[in-house]
């Protein structure tokens, strides 16, 4: 285990840039060891850029991250032991089986008990029946079982997770999601990469993404409170609309300016749900080169 008794991961200023084109805008994060922390936003907000820097595979134009205490780059070789990555389509041999493919990817770990570790591996993501097949036959969904188990088999203290239900049936989305949890309580922390809002709102915590920068970091349930709610009241046959935003200390006093009028015979509360929020905020997102506050 590391020795780190800080945060999973810390990363201050973070910019990257292709060209002319800026990935990352001057990125701030903080995750907690044991958190599943969601990074949300779509296509080419920088969710994939951000991960590639913190696993190692792309430096910065600028700033600092530590994962795990460790610089990705100068301690590559230590921190590398300590990381999973399950990257948006899976990377694996076709024409080897589950098992195989697993074998190939811990053995460059030098596990002790490799042989045993692929099994529990197995194991947990359910593919002990189909471990002997071939990858080529399989469904997406099960290449996507067996690029986690791959990402597991060394039991890294921090896992980061790039689309990884994307494409997948419910059944299985749920399956993974138990598998998630299950880490998380064993201290395991996940950085998982997402577009989906109903995935979003199962994170801990979660960082609302546009053009490299973050417009947003908190709980799911916070964010959603900066949402607007319609709160529609009928007064016999004939409606009223009325909008209010922080409802749990707003709808109070709304209705206590109804005098709980006998005649309001139904009530009803309309919420934004998180795409009308992200897109709000998106819409409202700072100017260029700007960010929020992301501490969490």
């Amino acid at each position: 285990m590391s020795e780190n008794n800080g945060p999973a991961i810390h990363i201050e200023g973070i910019k990257r840039s292709y060209g002319h084109i800026e990935a990352l805008r001057g990125v701030d994060m903080q995750v907690e060891k044991g958190t599943i922390f969601g990074l949300l936003g779509s296509n080419g907000a920088g969710k994939s850029t951000l991960i590639k820097v913190l696993v190692g595979s792309t430096r910065p134009s600028a700033g600092h991250v530590r994962v795990l205490g460790l610089d990705p780059f100068k301690d590559a070789r230590k921190l590398r032991e300590l990381l999973g990555y399950m990257p948006q389509a899976p990377a694996l041999y076709e024409d080897l089986s589950a098992r195989d493919n697993i074998h190939f990817f811990g053995a460059s770990h030098r596990l002790p008990d490799l042989a045993g570790q692929v099994e529990r591996v197995l194991t947990f993501t359910d593919l002990v029946a189909r471990a002997g097949d071939a990858v080529s036959g399989f469904s997406g969904g099960m290449k996507q079982r067996v690029s986690l188990a791959c990402a597991l088999v060394h039991q890294p203290q921090v896992l980061f997770l790039d689309e990884p239900t994307a494409g997948v049936d419910p059944l299985l989305k749920e399956a993974f999601w138990e598998h998630f949890r299950q880490l998380a309580s064993e201290g395991v922390t996940l950085f998982i990469s997402t577009h989906l809002m109903d995935e979003a709102l199962l994170c801990d915590k979660l960082a609302i993404m546009r053009a490299g920068t973050v417009l947003a970091c908190d709980t799911p349930q916070n964010i959603l409170l900066r949402g607007n709610s319609t709160v529609k009241i009928w007064r016999g046959q004939k409606l009223e609309r009325e909008t209010i935003s922080q409802y749990p200390t707003q709808l109070p006093g709304l209705l206590q300016s109804y005098g709980l009028d006998p005649a309001i015979t139904k009530l009803e509360l309309d919420q934004d749900n998180l795409e009308t929020i992200m897109l709000r905020l998106i819409n409202d997102k700072p100017g260029a080169g700007q960010t929020v506050d992301a501490q969490v």
